[in-house]
């Protein structure tokens, strides 16, 4: 993902200069910039505000993956247009832009079988919902279709009792005006249709992520959207304000908080030390203490492959120092009191800070979620390390039976059993086949 932050200033401009940052005008959704380094600050961490329920986890997710079998073609964020994902090694891994392997292969986000199964496993190990990286509702690049899978992760993840959010790309309006396909005469209205469209479509279901009756809605940035009154505006014809959550530090009085991210920015030497890394996190969590709603960011590392892919130098390398990494994020995010965890990321392969399952490193993180959730105070979850590995078996089923309705029928009733925590009615389904 490079994500361009804010170009308000021409510290941040020497920044990217002396990063090496490139943008690819690739027609598709782009890669990842970091954050500017938020200044130091020896503010007391204020108390914190009372919550009425316990902490949610809530994982990022990218919703940016296609291959041939299910839309026709590889995408790019599978290919970053050097890999070929239809060449495999002497192992027969396919040549893919990441680093990990997924355990089910290079997939789909608009694939059936593939929602089911990252749904499964989100339910299972305690995740409450997701937090969709959404690039807006334009015919643009692959905007569209990232909106397309947006909807249709967003009526699994309903269907299981999870919850959902978006965090907006204000990015987009930047691509498409540079590329001439909005005027920009027309960027608030634009805005303004793209709030309303999650208005209309989102934010009044009861699966939404909410604050005392308000969507919460993250930006990462902003980026085009710089100030206050530009929000406003687009805020100004929805019928209630969101909660509204920018990155790293709070934009004047129109958001309600911030969240964080792997600081790659902080890199010396194309790597982030671990002193670096709780540096930015404390000063972080020192920044938002006593801010009304509260969004804090675990993470396993970060090992993008943006420099073999040729698409930039790369934005250096965090340990994940065998699972420690996300485990010292996850319980300093759970410490500090805040009402969201938000696990940074689900799936994105071209930065390498995944969480789910891979080859590498098997259902590791998925398991720490499960003991993390299991540890919290409500004592109603029951799943187990044994359970997370029902849904790449039912994801294979589902394979090996293509096109056999009857057996798709009875795994339809597994899938149901699993997210209504019946797992095992699930196992018995699975295992008789």
């Amino acid at each position: 993902m490079i994500r361009m932050l804010r170009p308000s200033s021409l510290a941040f401009i020497l920044l990217l200069l002396l990063a090496g940052c490139t943008e690819t005008m690739t027609p598709t959704a782009i890669p990842a910039t970091e954050t500017p380094s938020p200044p130091a600050t020896s503010t007391p961490i204020p108390t914190p505000p009372a919550r009425s329920q316990r902490v949610l986890l809530m994982a990022h997710y990218m919703p940016w993956y296609q291959t041939p079998d299910v839309s026709g073609y590889w995408g790019w964020h599978w290919t970053m247009n050097h890999f070929n994902p239809a060449q495999t090694d002497e192992n027969g891994r396919p040549e893919i832009a990441s680093h990990t392997m997924p355990l089910t292969g290079p997939y789909d986000s608009s694939d059936d079988a593939l929602l089911e199964y990252q749904v499964a496993l989100m339910k299972l190990s305690g995740i409450d919902g997701v937090i969709v990286d959404w690039y807006g509702i334009e015919d643009f690049w692959d905007y569209g279709v990232l909106n397309q899978a947006t909807g249709k992760l967003f009526e699994v993840i309903e269907q299981a009792g999870l919850q959902f959010a978006i965090c907006y790309e204000d990015q987009t309006i930047k691509h498409m005006v540079d590329n001439k396909h909005l005027a920009a005469a027309d960027v608030y209205t634009h805005g303004q249709e793209v709030m309303l469209y999650m208005q209309e479509n989102w934010f009044g279901d009861e699966a939404y992520l909410k604050s005392e009756g308000r969507p919460v809605l993250l930006t990462f940035g902003p980026q085009y959207y710089a100030g206050g009154s530009d929000w406003e505006k687009l805020f100004s014809v929805l019928d209630v304000q969101p909660v509204f959550i920018t990155l790293d530090k709070r934009l004047g009085t129109v958001a309600t908080s911030s969240f964080p991210w792997p600081p790659m920015w902080a890199s010396k030497d194309g790597v982030l030390t671990q002193t670096a890394l709780e540096n930015y996190l404390e000063s972080f969590y020192t920044k938002v203490g006593g801010d009304a709603y509260r969004v804090a960011g675990a993470f396993p590392g970060f090992h993008d492959i943006y420099e073999e892919a040729g698409v930039s130098e790369g934005y250096g390398y965090l340990d994940d120092q065998d699972g420690e990494t996300f485990r010292f994020t996850l319980d300093l995010a759970l410490s500090h009191n805040p009402d969201v965890v938000q696990l940074i990321t689900w799936n994105d392969y071209g930065e390498g800070t995944i969480i789910e399952p891979t080859e590498e490193f098997g259902y590791r993180y998925l398991e720490m979620v499960q003991d993390a959730r299991r540890a919290m105070a409500d004592g109603d979850f029951t799943f187990t390390a044994e359970d997370l590995r029902l849904p790449l078996q039912l994801f294979n089923l589902r394979r090996e039976y293509d096109g056999d309705g009857a057996v798709n029928a009875r795994l339809d009733e597994a899938f149901a059993a699993l997210i209504a925590g019946d797992v095992a009615t699930a196992a018995n389904i699975i295992e008789s086949y």
